[in-house]
């Protein structure tokens, strides 16, 4: 199993009847890196490898150092799904005592009924069977820890919504009652990205302020990708590579299963990917529905333009029937965090000169090709539907190059500033890739090209000599073409 050690911790299957699939699978936490494993297969044999995680596993030690030796903290743990912070939680607490609790959509009596053996089995006490409400069963728990040190791991804590949203004021009462006398580690995590922000960080929310520490995990970094292809797939193309980033965007889940499959080349993760009842299908679907509820229309309709290209708020009102979508696109980035606003580089920030862009690189490939080619996948013409991804991956890929470029430049830690620039007035003189440097009046612009050869450094030169003119004057520019050469 990959991403997993042979202690790894697992949800029951029973508590997965909604998903099509699940793994648990550690996670990588932006600009920094935790451990993971990975299993390596050879002819003889199977043997498991961490990579290199440590300060978010380090972050979540000392805060239950410190929950165990002076008093209870509460740490909330969320991130996209997939992204794997069951694991990375499960992982972090494996040496100590822990009771773990998922919240499946279930009526209140029957989840408290299902957690007692639970939490009987893990700290190896009597709980009295009379428990019928989650408030009174963390009251309990609460005691408990006033003599004794455990860890609370409350899973998907955000159903809570959808089974008795008065849970959260009962929790508040009880945390404010007993957080200082007790003794309790919680760690609570959750997939939905909006309601998670809205039960922690809304002034309005009782649980509003409570928590000690807010992680927000995101996806692999590029060293870790590299080093997942290497332990896969040593022959691995720079094309391989960039596909991986494109059809994942580094999501352990999705990477996962590529690996489990060994389908790593960029053909195979295509075939894999489109075929009948491929996880991949209605992944999208699932995923942002869970986020958007039921009017979610509106909102598939603007990321498909999106996705299309179509990326400023007049064009995305037009090809949706000059409706207004300043709203949803606002909450789109600040509450569900899917896409952000661009702007060129060293822009103002009240400047109109503004695109729009999708944050998920697997949101954006699905909605590109799952989501637009409905129709084929409705009478299962996957062949079909191939044709077209492999046909349209050359140029799709193209701009997705200029994306792992700017991470590859992010992650360096050599810049202050990283992005795009074009002139509104002249679309001729758009520059790819915009870097300041650390050092004062220092800055890298760079055209990305699949192939080099298809590099024109005069029209580079003509470019920088706009750009110098309009905003960069003063700076020392170094020019490059970056290609897939370069990855």
């Amino acid at each position: 199993m990959l991403f997993m050690s042979s202690n790894q911790y697992k949800k029951p299957n029973y508590l997965h009847s909604s998903s099509p699939y699940y793994l648990v699978i550690p996670i990588f936490f932006r600009n920094f890196v935790t451990t993971v494993t990975v299993t390596t297969v050879t002819k003889h044999n199977v043997y498991m490898k961490f990579y290199n995680r440590t300060n978010e596993l380090a972050e979540l030690q000392r805060i239950q150092d410190l929950s165990f030796t002076d008093h209870s903290r509460l740490t909330v743990v969320t991130g996209r799904r997939r992204i794997g912070k069951t694991s990375l939680i499960m992982k972090a607490v494996e040496e100590t005592p822990t009771v773990y609790l998922f919240v499946g959509r279930k009526n209140e009596a029957t989840l408290c009924t299902e957690f007692i053996p639970m939490i009987t089995q893990s700290l190896n006490i009597y709980v009295p069977d009379g428990i019928k409400t989650f408030r009174s069963l963390f009251q309990f728990l609460m005691e408990q820890a006033t003599t004794k040190t455990f860890n609370l791991v409350i899973d998907e804590f955000q159903e809570f919504y959808n089974i008795n949203e008065a849970v959260y004021s009962d929790l508040q009462n009880i945390w404010d009652q007993y957080r200082l006398k007790s003794k309790m580690n919680l760690i609570v995590s959750g997939s939905v990205y909006s309601l998670m922000q809205k039960i922690f960080q809304q002034s309005k929310e009782p649980l509003f302020g409570r928590a000690d520490n807010i992680i927000r995990l995101s996806a692999f970094n590029l060293p870790t990708l590299k080093e997942i292809m290497h332990d896969y797939r040593p022959q691995y193309t720079n094309d391989d590579l960039l596909a991986l980033y494109a059809f994942t965007g580094g999501i352990p889940k999705y990477i996962e299963l590529f690996c489990d499959n060994r389908t790593l080349s960029v053909t195979e993760m295509i075939d894999f990917m489109i075929r009948e009842n491929s996880p991949f299908t209605d992944e999208g679907k699932n995923l942002l529905i869970e986020e958007f509820g039921k009017n979610y229309a509106t909102y598939f309709s603007i990321l498909s333009a999106i996705s299309g290209g179509i990326n400023t708020q007049p064009e995305i009102e037009a090809a949706l029937g000059n409706k207004s979508i300043g709203g949803q696109l606002k909450r789109l980035i600040e509450d569900y965090n899917i896409i952000a606003r661009q702007r060129p580089i060293l822009a103002k920030e009240g400047t109109q000169n503004v695109r729009y862009e999708i944050t998920d690189n697997f949101i954006r490939f699905w909605f590109n090709y799952f989501d637009r080619n409905r129709s084929l996948i409705e009478i299962k013409n996957f062949t079909g539907l191939r044709s077209i991804v492999k046909a349209d991956y050359p140029t799709y890929s193209g701009k997705i190059l200029e994306l792992y470029f700017k991470q590859q430049f992010a992650e360096s830690f050599q810049y202050r500033a990283i992005g795009s620039w074009w002139d509104v007035k002249n679309g001729e003189n758009e520059i790819d890739i915009v870097a300041l440097k650390l050092e004062k009046n220092k800055a890298v612009i760079a055209e990305v090209k699949r192939q080099k050869k298809n590099f024109k450094p005069e029209l580079l030169d003509t470019k920088v000599e706009h750009i110098k003119h309009k905003l960069l004057a003063k700076y020392e520019i170094e020019k490059r073409c970056l290609s897939l050469e370069d990855m």
